[in-house]
């Protein structure tokens, strides 16, 4: 008999990589990816060429008995009646909604009649901040009432990328544009900002008051607007298109629900109760599989849902890897030489100091910040202390995430680095300074897409739980804290 094979797509930010592995195993067989655009507004068509360029060269998904897709978290993809993209889609990134942030913050709790961030958070577990959808729904009304007028359906990335893949999409395109076929999860619907993964049991539920607040409109019209229907863990969302994936599959392929990209990277990885994902891609990310849903009015922890029917407390940064990027172009060196001037210096940089709001900032909320370097003196003035102070500066920010959990009585019991910037050296030996306390480093691996292959593989299984595949091999590193590092940091932070 054939052994039966799984697919698990990561459309993210910058890329779109898929993997195929073998269901009952996990094994590896085959992968592909393929770019995005780069860009804070990226028009959906875009995702859907990478992802058919991926597949091919993952050679082909006729073969796949399931499939799910883990995707960049919050975007917008508004579709009017005819599924039509209405506007080019807002991402995760794009910080123009950061006064409609503020403005939802304060109109809730004047309706509350408590402290806005209060509301929000007892609402749906999290504060809003511009990465936020409801945020960015807000925007819409605001800056294109004309556009606004026109959305028939939200969605998020993963959403459309999986009606796409169903065999839906724009009427323009001779295809069918039902909107009721759209699904998403549990973990990407918790960071919408209407959506509250704590009700009905932790089932969840869709707040309309909150969409009607965004949009500006009446009650009943947020009530006709079609939001996509929220699977369980484990629950199939359909099939896909025997064009596009499972045409060789007796049946075709199964779709799985699919999670946002923090959510699918916990279940790649295997993460439980006790550990703690530092991730430093495009942003830096700091979660935690948990059993409660936190609601943090301080906004610094979203209170969201992971992919196996648990919670996902976490902190994120707009400013991670492009630090480090930000370094290599002031110094001009490769990552591996930007790693060895990093080491040359000693820890803190001899009082050298980068608050690094590059992009402004999500985590504090400021999104309107630039990034400044403190301590500058003649002997600091080489690149090795530069270096240095960009590693450093990157990692704080992260060290005050993880504060912010254990400020939420999340456990940290173990650190798991990953993402791109967990491959620096210099990276990988500070971490343990600045954080407290040793880091676990896995191999490098496609994670997101791991965890949605894992996924697939769950409702391909019907058990009532993920398959248990092993996970990587991993390296543990350990260093003695500097918690001068930190103190140094948080004296200047607030300056910037």
């Amino acid at each position: 008999m054939a052994r039966a094979l799984v697919a698990g797509v990561d459309s993210s930010t910058q890329s779109c990589k898929i993997v195929v592995r073998d269901a009952a195993t996990g094994a590896l067989v085959r992968s592909g990816a393929a770019s995005h655009p780069d860009g804070t507004e990226v028009d959906p068509a875009a995702w859907w060429v990478a992802f058919g360029e991926a597949a091919r060269a993952a050679g082909g998904l006729d073969d796949v008995a399931a499939l799910a897709v883990g995707g960049q978290q919050h975007g917008l993809v508004a579709l009017d009646a005819d599924g039509e993209v209405i506007r080019p889609a807002l991402l995760w990134n794009d910080t123009r909604s950061a006064g409609a942030a503020r403005d939802l913050v304060r109109e809730l709790g004047e309706t509350a009649g408590v402290p806005g961030a209060k509301a929000w958070a007892d609402a749906v577990g999290s504060v809003p901040v511009a990465s936020f959808t409801v945020t960015k729904l807000r925007w819409l009304a605001d800056a294109e009432p004309e556009n606004a007028a026109r959305v028939a359906a939200v969605a998020l990335p993963h959403d459309w990328l999986t009606w796409r893949i169903a065999g839906f999409g724009p009427r323009s395109e001779g295809l069918e544009p039902d909107l009721s076929a759209l699904v998403t999860d549990r973990s990407d619907a918790s960071g919408t900002g209407y959506f509250d993964a704590s009700a009905d049991g932790g089932a969840g539920a869709y707040r309309r008051d909150l969409l009607a607040l965004a949009l500006r409109c009446e009650a009943s019209a947020a009530d006709g607007l079609v939001l996509p229907r929220v699977l369980g863990p484990g629950e199939a969302g359909g099939l896909a298109d025997p064009s596009v994936a499972g045409a060789d599959i007796d049946g075709g392929a199964l779709l799985a629900p699919g999670a946002g990209d923090n959510a699918g990277a916990a279940l790649g990885l295997g993460l439980g109760e006790g550990d703690v994902a530092v991730s430093i891609g495009t942003s830096g990310v700091v979660s935690a599989v948990a059993e409660q849903q936190s609601a943090d009015e301080s906004g610094m922890v979203t209170g969201f849902a992971d992919a196996t029917g648990a919670y996902l407390p976490l902190a994120c940064t707009l400013n991670a890897s492009r630090v480090l990027d930000a370094a290599r172009a002031i110094l001009g060196v490769d990552h591996a030489g930007l790693s060895r001037l990093a080491l040359r210096a000693p820890a803190g940089a001899g009082g050298l100091v980068l608050v690094p709001y590059l992009e402004g900032e999500r985590t504090p909320d400021r999104p309107e910040a630039t990034g400044t370097l403190h301590g500058l003196t003649l002997a600091t003035a080489t690149p090795e202390h530069v270096a240095r102070a960009h590693v450093e500066g990157m990692l704080c920010g992260l060290a005050d995430g993880l504060d912010a959990l254990r400020d939420q009585g999340v456990a940290v019991e173990r650190l798991v680095l990953i993402g791109g910037g967990a491959q620096s050296e210099a990276v990988r030996q500070i971490a343990p300074q600045v954080l407290g306390m040793p880091v676990t480093v896995p191999e490098p691996g496609e994670y997101v897409a791991d965890g949605a292959a894992r996924q697939a593989g769950w409702v391909l299984s019907g058990e009532d739980r993920a398959p248990g595949w092993s996970t990587s091999s991993a390296r543990v590193y350990e260093a003695d804290p500097e918690p001068a590092v930190r103190e140094r940091y948080a004296a200047v932070r607030d300056l910037a």
